[in-house]
């Protein structure tokens, strides 16, 4: 069985994300909307998982290569990639059903 969740690094994310769907979400630790997006997205992983997504994490204190590759500069920020390429993002705590319309 797949993972649901991945941790993605500098050295990791290109080949996670080159198959697949997935939804990946920019956090911090000490940002309080990224742990408000952050449980919404793990009390509703499994309905991800159910429509082929898998959720990527990145923190963008320990990975700001990945962050400045993407430009992001608000967090939380969540972005889906499909077969490795980007195809939508969102900026501020989103609603599950919200992403989940995104990914399908």
């Amino acid at each position: 069985m797949e993972q649901k969740l991945v941790n993605l690094t500098t050295e990791t994310f290109d080949q996670a994300i080159a198959q697949g769907t997935w939804l990946i979400d920019f956090w911090a630790t000490w940002c309080a909307p990224c742990r408000m997006q952050g449980k919404f997205i793990d009390d509703h992983i499994d309905e991800l998982a159910a429509i082929g997504a898998t959720v990527g994490k990145v923190n963008v204190d320990e990975q700001p290569e990945l962050a400045a590759r993407f430009n992001v500069m608000s967090i939380p920020t969540l972005m889906i990639f499909k077969g490795g390429e980007q195809v939508r993002s969102f900026v501020g705590v989103q609603t599950i059903d919200t992403l989940k319309d995104a990914l399908q």
